[in-house]
């Protein structure tokens, strides 16, 4: 296993942190109007002259690549050639970008008025823009923010407005345009529309890789997406979608390109605009549709307090380097260029782990507010806290954050009491202080008064709460998985410890980002960061617990306890309830229902079980484990349990039975 100083080298600790600017201060002090008239000359790629949408489409649509795979749909389907290019027009219409500055000017103006009446500060890292501003001159650039609410994008073209930078062009789900007047807008800003899945749509995707390799090999302007795919509605980081990065990557591999710059960027926020939202959704209410109406009854939310905003611009990332002793890229040059081909299995590998150490880049940039620290003790303390008692362990999770290499917007010069006093209140909607009690807050359940209605209201607020401590879990993540594997191991045997913690580490996989492959250094991460506060001392064979780490290891336990319950309930469902028919569709709010029940016959306190999230990504991980199989009968496809399989793990993950090699045979 590696060595200490091998992770040290990384340590996050050690790296030293960008300063920040907040961009707001002077939109307070000065004209919007003349802000949003500004002179605007963006630095260009190698300085060329910025292309006009109409001029791009015609690139795009007389590409040899193109070309090419409407000569074969043509021949597929019969149709003639001179319809499928219709058809590709088409396509390309409903997709396309048309920026126009006019309307870059009126956002410009809006959101400053917006984003003054929202936020108390909006804190940007110079350096990385900086840092920005010169990868945008030299090499084709794609931007990757992380995504946790509707605000991502907007900020980000706002901000590189702000800066003078070249404006991005950016994915959008096709949600978006079907919203009147706004949808136009958006996409004369700048976004381009995409439908959520094609399907074996060969026309659709042809012209969509087209069109984004070609703003890209031409560096007219940086490509922004988000790698998650969509927002994260409990504030943890998705599994990344491997499809618009695999695009991005293909002009480099080709040797179209010299190189690209891929940027991680970390948005921040001290409170999300959708929460309640957020919580509903996971909770089985269907999402709102995206709307004109929707976003001006939305208006009411000018009247809160959002708190302060940070948005971190990481270092770029350069592919060439990435690539060099991977990738041989020779294999491109066998067939031309414009002939469509699948990645091979070397190129998906590549793309797969670097999707995985981008987004691991995007939480690690993560600025937390103090806040994160206070929900944490709130979820593991339901019934509420003394509000003395929740300041000590704040400031005591404070101390073992920062060790931990947390990135914490702690003030400074500001007693204690002031800092937890003062997030209290900014999130007043979810909690309460009463005579020295600090409990989460539960809106009346309108309409009725039955017990469902009650635990709904309770799980939206738990739920809510839950989203701002999943913000630093990613900091306490491997160190938890290591100190749930002591307690399950039951022996102090390193090796043995390591078993467990692997097994863990594989059954959540899709819950948390754990790089594949990785689960050695995961390990050697999580001792290096125990034994560095001091909980356990890393011997020769053995991982042994310290004096300080009997506090220590129990509430990292505890961080994990949730995850551990929720996946306990799904396996306990599929063991108990589960019929043959069972579909993936069912499964969720059946799991939800049997949830509901065993909370009201008060064997359950987890609110996380009823999340339709980690349902899902239990399921993920059951199939991927083979526990579960998917089975297509005459016109479905159901769920085939192996009980013995689940109910082992159910054991498992409850401390009953250590891991050991028949279980993980038997799973």
């Amino acid at each position: 296993m590696a060595s200490k100083s091998v992770y040290s080298q990384r340590d996050p600790v050690l790296k030293k942190r960008d300063d920040f600017e907040d961009i707001l201060e002077e939109r307070r002090n000065s004209s919007d109007l003349r802000y949003a008239f500004k002179c605007y000359t963006p630095v260009l790629y190698k300085g060329l002259v910025p292309c006009k949408p109409a001029m791009l489409k015609t690139i795009v649509l007389q590409s040899d690549s193109l070309q090419h795979v409407i000569s074969q749909v043509s021949a597929e389907s019969g149709e003639s050639v001179e319809l499928v290019q219709e058809e590709a027009a088409a396509i390309l219409e409903e997709m396309a970008h048309r920026q126009q500055l006019s309307t870059v000017r009126f956002f410009a103006f809006t959101l400053s008025k917006a984003f003054k009446s929202l936020f108390r500060s909006v804190c940007v890292n110079e350096e990385g823009i900086q840092r920005l501003q010169q990868a945008i001159h030299e090499h084709p650039v794609v931007l990757l923010p992380s995504h946790r609410s509707y605000m991502d994008f907007l900020m980000m073209s706002y901000i590189l407005y702000t800066y003078d930078l070249t404006l991005p062009v950016i994915a959008a789900g096709m949600d978006f345009m079907s919203m009147k007047f706004v949808g136009e807008m958006l996409r004369m800003s700048g976004a381009f529309f995409i439908r959520r899945s094609f399907g074996g749509d060969k026309l659709y995707w042809a012209v969509f890789s087209e069109y984004v390799k070609t703003i890209l090999r031409n560096g007219y302007s940086p490509i922004e997406f988000f790698l998650e795919g969509t927002r994260s509605r409990t504030s943890k980081s998705l599994t990344p979608k491997l499809g618009l990065l695999n695009i991005v990557m293909e002009p480099f591999l080709k040797g179209e390109v010299f190189d690209v710059s891929l940027v991680p960027v970390s948005i921040s926020y001290e409170r999300v605009l959708e929460e309640a939202l957020y919580a509903r959704e996971l909770l089985g209410v269907p999402k709102p549709k995206e709307s004109t109406s929707g976003l001006l009854k939305a208006r009411r939310i000018f009247s809160e307090d959002y708190g302060s905003m940070h948005v971190y611009f990481g270092q770029p990332v350069s592919v060439r380097s990435l690539a060099q002793g991977r990738i041989n890229r020779a294999h491109y040059n066998l067939v031309p260029r414009h002939i469509p081909r699948k990645p091979t299995n070397e190129a998906q590998s590549f793309v797969n782990d670097t999707a995985y150490q981008l987004v691991r880049m995007q939480e690690e940039n993560m600025v937390l507010k103090p806040w994160v620290l206070i929900a944490t003790f709130l979820m593991q303390n339901l019934e509420g806290m003394e509000l003395s008692q929740l300041v000590e362990q704040t400031v005591w999770l404070r101390d073992l954050a920062r060790s931990f290499g947390a990135f914490l917007d702690w003030p400074d010069h500001t007693s204690s009491m002031k800092v937890v006093s003062s997030s209290l209140s900014l999130h007043c909607n979810l909690v309460s202080v009463c005579e020295g009690q600090v409990r989460l807050l539960v809106a009346a359940a309108q309409g009725c008064e039955s017990p469902e209605a009650l635990l709904f209201e309770q799980a939206v607020s738990a739920l809510s709460c839950a989203s701002y401590r999943n913000q630093v879990l990613h900091v306490f993540l491997r160190p938890a998985l290591l100190a749930v594997a002591m307690h399950t191991a039951a022996t102090q045997r390193k090796d043995e410890v390591y078993n467990c913690f692997s097994f863990l580490r594989n059954v959540f996989s899709n819950e948390f980002i754990l790089c594949p492959g990785e689960a050695v250094q995961d390990f050697d991460e999580a001792c290096y960061l125990l034994m560095k506060c001091g909980a356990v001392q890393i011997l020769q064979q053995g991982v042994v617990t310290t004096e300080s780490g009997r506090v220590t290891l129990p509430f990292l336990c505890a961080m994990l306890e949730p995850f551990l319950q929720g996946y306990q309930v799904v396996c306990r469902y599929l063991c108990e309830e589960a019929n043959d028919n069972l579909t993936e569709k069912l499964f969720i709010p059946a799991v939800r229902t049997f949830a509901v029940k065993l909370h009201l016959a008060g064997s359950l306190r987890c609110y996380e079980a009823l999340s339709s999230d980690l349902q899902k990504n239990a399921l993920a991980a059951l199939l991927r484990l083979n526990a579960v199989k998917k089975v297509k009968t005459a016109d479905q496809v159901v769920l085939k349990v192996n009980k013995l399989a689940v109910n082992s793990l159910e054991d498992t993950l409850g401390g009953k039975i250590p891991t050991q090699k028949p279980v993980l045979a038997r799973l």
